[in-house]
């Protein structure tokens, strides 16, 4: 499965996280969780754009324990599937009974992924908390933790460029 790449250089008004920004946010997330006195069990990423910041706040909160849940939402700027649709392979959901989970995305932007993910989390039993680099005003869900808040189209410094192709 070939994933869709949002073009955004034609959009004039813009947030830019850059790699040196996404450090910072990172670390600054990470002591937001840890000053909270929430230790979380396992860290859950919500792919793809969870999964850098994921990793990030696993090395910086010194968590071993990590996974990742998939989820289509987005197919272009400012366009999405009607719904936040699960793919396989799915989340080994036995091992987060009962578990206290950081579930982290890049963004929540309408917040309907983030929405999907913690309530069927939940239904594990588990204890949910969520991160987010950016939220969104018309988020459905508000994240546990945040780092900004903006109501523009956020380039990341992993999804910036085109992915690469074969070279001839």
């Amino acid at each position: 499965m070939t994933a869709y790449h949002a073009d955004s250089s034609d959009l004039v008004d813009k947030e830019v996280l850059t790699w040196q920004g996404f450090g910072d946010a990172s670390r600054e997330l990470a002591q937001q969780v840890v000053d909270s006195g929430y230790e979380p069990d396992i860290i859950i990423s919500v792919a793809r754009g969870g999964m850098l910041p994921g990793g990030a706040l696993t090395y910086a909160m010194g968590t071993k324990l990590t996974d990742a849940i998939n989820v289509e939402f987005y197919t272009d700027v400012h366009e999405t599937l009607p719904d936040p649709v699960l793919l396989a392979p799915m989340l080994d959901t036995e091992s987060i009974r009962k578990q206290k989970l950081l579930v982290v995305d890049d963004v929540a932007d309408s917040g309907r992924t983030l929405k999907l993910v913690i309530e069927l989390l939940e239904k594990f039993e588990a204890e949910v908390r969520s991160v987010v680099l950016y939220a969104k005003p018309t988020t459905v869900v508000e994240p546990d933790y945040v780092w900004r808040r903006t109501d523009k189209w956020i380039v990341f410094p992993w999804s910036a460029e085109s992915p690469v192709t074969h070279t001839a």
